[in-house]
């Protein structure tokens, strides 16, 4: 994997620690400091990509011939970095994990230069891939047992997040997605429907719903709102009379009072006889529509949902922080106003509805506890093969059925707040201890 997939002030560090021969084993601790005032939880994502990364770690010619060239760097520099593969641990939650602010979500341990230079990449998939499986996470709550679809692709910001939103989304229990690639890909159930283009390339609509129907005959949603809805849906139900149509049958509505014109198609489709035919709304919807028309109790059987959850539009990042906390047999910490972490590789210990204790990765679980982080990695090769997808799903609906019910409030949660164990909070008082003494000294 190319290794410049990093920022400049990386490869300085680097650099600087190779030269001086600093090879100690250094960890660092990847965590979310906070959580935005709409999330009651996080769903834990991105580690999957971040074993890849490291497992091909490494600079390739090109690469290095850009860093002589372009940014400066001296000759040993660049035998060092040749050399330079992954070769540390890798301690992390799994992915589907619901997790909380400041509790690590993967810590690295390697010579200094090698945890160095990865954090650009491990934050960069940590941080978007949780924030998208967080927000979808949400639809999932708000949907109360309805399908829902990703139709994200066509909004995400670039095509590799397109891929992601779609494994993500059916990570926290989405049905299907548009995306035919990450159907593919991923082993999805792809979903999809006409657009209104379709509709308006016939004469008229009953003939392109005819036509359709002539053409998918055991996949047929119709899209009833290009022109008129409820007039739409009496075509629909026209066309289902005349062709005895019977299976995998469902109107789309994409426009206009969704709740209402809910109702108005259940109508219709009930008095015709036609029960089975489902009602799937889509059209610029999130978290929060979706709760107004499932309390409203609008007959709807399935949702598409696409740019607010490929985005995270209400907030698409989270504050995310890669730090060392130790070096060799010593621990390190930062004591700057706001951003204070806490020294020495760590373990999160939960019980009962998310009552998490964050302690020491050497101290003994609490009583009834169990560890969330898990050997992912050791010596830069992973411990087992790539996850597949139903593992995080599984372990995505534990989780959520264990989650307190402030923390699912879409609107104002409030969710649960780990704590420090007593062998952490001694440790951080020491090395603050150590660390003020050796600012006296140098003081003086």
């Amino acid at each position: 994997m190319n290794a410049l997939l990093t920022d400049l002030y990386e490869l300085n560090m680097a650099a600087s620690y190779l030269r001086r021969g600093m090879h100690a084993p250094a960890t660092f601790s990847l965590f979310v400091r906070s959580l935005p005032a709409r999330r009651g939880f996080l769903v834990a994502a991105g580690l999957e990509d971040c074993l890849d990364f490291l497992e091909s770690f490494g600079f390739s010619e090109a690469g290095l011939a850009y860093a002589r060239d372009s940014l400066g760097f001296e000759e040993r520099d660049l035998e060092a970095f040749r050399r330079l593969r992954f070769t540390g641990d890798v301690w992390a939650v799994p992915e589907g994990t619901v997790v909380l602010a400041g509790e690590p979500l993967l810590e690295v341990t390697a010579p200094m230069a090698e945890a160095q230079l990865v954090e650009t990449f491990l934050l960069n998939q940590v941080t978007f891939q949780t924030t998208v499986a967080s927000k979808a996470a949400r639809c999932r709550v708000a949907a109360r047992g309805r399908d829902l679809v990703d139709f994200a692709f066509r909004r995400t910001q670039g095509i590799e997040a397109g891929l992601a939103a779609a494994r993500l989304s059916a990570m926290v229990g989405f049905a299907a997605t548009s995306n035919v690639e990450a159907a593919r890909r991923f082993g999805l159930r792809a979903a999809g429907t006409m657009a209104h283009s379709y509709i308006e390339a016939f004469p008229t609509e009953a003939e392109a719903f005819g036509a359709f129907a002539d053409d998918f005959p055991g996949r047929t949603t119709f899209l009833v709102d290009t022109y008129d809805t409820l007039a739409g849906v009496r075509a629909v139900i026209e066309l289902i009379r005349r062709r005895h149509l019977a299976e995998g049958l469902a109107v789309r509505l994409d426009s206009g009072d969704l709740g209402e014109l809910a109702g108005q198609a259940r109508a219709l489709l009930d008095g015709a006889g036609l029960h089975q035919v489902r009602i799937l709304a889509s059209g610029g919807l999130d978290e929060l529509d979706i709760d107004d028309l499932v309390r409203a109790g609008a007959p709807i059987d399935a949702f598409g949902v696409g740019t607010k959850m490929g985005v995270s539009a209400d907030h698409p990042y989270l504050d995310t922080a890669y730090k060392l906390v130790q070096l060799g047999d010593r621990p390190v910490m930062k004591l700057s106003a706001g951003k204070v972490s806490a020294p020495g590789p760590k373990q999160v210990f939960r019980r009962g509805r998310m009552e998490d204790v964050i302690g020491l990765r050497s101290e003994a679980p609490p009583a009834g506890s169990a560890p969330l982080l898990v050997p992912v990695m050791t010596g830069g090769r992973r411990v087992l093969g790539r996850e597949r997808l139903e593992a995080a799903r599984g372990r995505f609906e534990a989780d959520l059925a264990r989650l307190p019910e402030p923390a699912l409030d879409l609107r104002a949660p409030s969710g649960p707040q780990p704590v420090a164990s007593a062998a952490l909070v001694e440790l951080t008082e020491q090395t603050r201890e150590r660390l003020a003494a050796i600012r006296q000294g140098g003081a003086g």
